[in-house]
């Protein structure tokens, strides 16, 4: 189900206007406003005024409005195809509402979002390329603010490369087949050498790039990126990362990734979920590299998408030896693993300078074997030590390491969700770590960091291990057990 707070009371779309009658109603600034607006489109415009501002009649006469010097009158709106109230008195503007309304023309009456059938945006303009933002009329600086930022982003030769584009995609459709190879045609047009000539002026040589390109096209073969999808939260996700899924024809997803990460892929790729998570295993890892390996001989696009980084406890190493077997091409892009996420909440030093110089990931099954790792020595040592998915077996864990002479009061940090807004932190000490296996509130993925540099983390939005006694403890100790 969508999320509520998320979804829009409006639709964005663009209205064409050429060559049809956009009318403002009003004699000052705010009608004023409006008209500039309108000259950003070829729209028929036409202002109803009959007592226009020195400024206003001024701005009608250098432009060429068409100026309808008469009191309002309903009648005036027949033929209209949008319809802006800007006389600075509200109830006259919901009385020329009303009269649009009932000719079933849309209509805006300015700063009155409720009275609104639709919003005027802020524009960047680059033309034909266009972006409007909005926000339902809630805050319009901040419309004018994102709107100065997005024009420092897009070249002012935008516009330019759109036109050349246009005059090339008859060609485009005609000699190239449909999907990636098209995709891929289009993409390098607007990011290489055509862009580069547009950008310099020289419109001439990105007509020859163009044609170059075009002419030596071939189908476009399969090619697979291992990407990171970061511990949880969408804001972490790296700009290579989001650059491959809107890449990507197709999008092979585990469970651990939320949905919302999934969503900035390309809307109309395949989504293909192989979640994997502790006893529920949607494919095995085997028909996991047989899916990569068949979407790559289709010539897609694919971005494999695992949480945290694929080359940490990611099985990336498996998936790479299938695709080189194939002889498909593939590319690891990383990401920001969970230990480093679950510290940054915590605002914990992984290393500290005199207390810990060293780091060791694990996961808590390696402490599980009648053999204690090489690693344990390290940790006796002051090395810090991140668990990744330790929840379950946390005695264990606790219980080995205080076997190798981890002092049981060292400091833990248990984190449920790192980096996420549903995000949970936990303290303590080595020997309380056990109760976290039979805690039933931990229902997301936990990382335990262990070690004498945990001391140093800031524990002011963190809850202690021993503040809730699980269930199954407390029952043991009534029992007399």
């Amino acid at each position: 189900m969508p999320d509520p707070d998320n979804q829009l009371s409006t639709f964005p779309a663009f209205i064409r206007v050429e060559g049809k009658a956009a009318v403002v109603v009003g004699n000052g600034d705010e009608a004023l406003a409006k008209l500039s607006l309108l000259l950003n489109t070829r729209a028929e415009i036409a202002l109803i005024a009959d007592a226009p501002a020195a400024a206003l009649a001024s701005f009608i006469g250098r432009n060429g409005i068409r100026h309808v010097a008469r009191p309002f009158d309903g009648a005036l709106l027949d033929g209209a195809t949008l319809v802006f109230a800007a006389t600075g008195d509200h109830a006259r503007d919901r009385a020329i509402v009303a009269a649009a309304r009932a000719r079933k023309i849309p209509a805006n009456a300015v700063d009155q979002p409720d009275h609104c059938d639709f919003f005027t945006p802020a524009i960047v303009n680059r033309a034909p390329v266009a972006v409007a933002i909005g926000t339902e009329g809630a805050g319009p600086v901040l419309s004018q603010m994102i709107r100065a930022q997005v024009d420092q982003l897009l070249s002012p030769s935008l516009g330019r490369l759109a036109r050349l584009a246009d005059l090339y995609r008859g060609a485009v459709d005609s000699l190239l087949p449909r999907g990636v190879t098209r995709r891929v045609f289009w993409r390098r047009f607007f990011s290489g050498a055509v862009a580069d000539a547009v950008n310099a002026g020289q419109v001439a040589e990105a007509e020859r790039e163009a044609a170059r390109l075009l002419d030596t096209m071939e189908r476009v073969e399969g090619h697979v990126w291992l990407v990171g999808a970061g511990p949880g939260s969408e804001d972490l996700l790296t700009l290579r990362a989001h650059r491959a899924m809107m890449e990507a024809d197709a999008i092979v997803y585990d469970a651990l990734v939320p949905a919302e990460v999934v969503a900035m892929g390309r809307r109309d790729a395949e989504r293909f979920p192989v979640g994997k998570r502790k006893g529920c295993h949607s494919k095995s890892q085997d028909e996991i590299n047989d899916l990569l390996v068949t979407l790559g001989r289709a010539g897609k696009r694919v971005v494999r998408l695992k949480s945290g980084d694929p080359l940490v406890y990611g099985r990336a190493a498996e998936e790479m030896q299938a695709l080189r077997t194939a002889g498909i091409s593939y590319e690891v892009v990383p990401g920001i693993t969970a230990a480093f996420a679950a510290a940054a909440d915590f605002e914990l030093p992984l290393t500290l300078r005199g207390v810990a110089s060293s780091l060791i990931f694990t996961t808590g099954h390696d402490l599980t074997g009648e053999t204690l790792p090489d690693w344990a020595s390290l940790a006796v040592s002051g090395a810090t030590i991140a668990v990744y998915m330790g929840r379950t077996v946390a005695a264990s864990v606790a219980g080995r390491l205080m076997q190798a002479g981890l002092p049981p009061e060292t400091t833990v940090a248990v984190i449920e969700n790192a980096s996420r807004r549903d995000r949970r932190l936990l303290h303590g000490v080595l020997h309380e770590l056990p109760g976290l296996e039979v805690r039933d509130d931990l229902g997301g993925p936990v990382m335990v960091i262990i070690g004498d540099a945990v001391a140093g983390a800031n524990f002011d939005t963190s809850e202690p291990l021993a503040a809730r006694r699980p269930a199954v403890l407390e029952k043991a100790e009534i029992s007399g057990v």
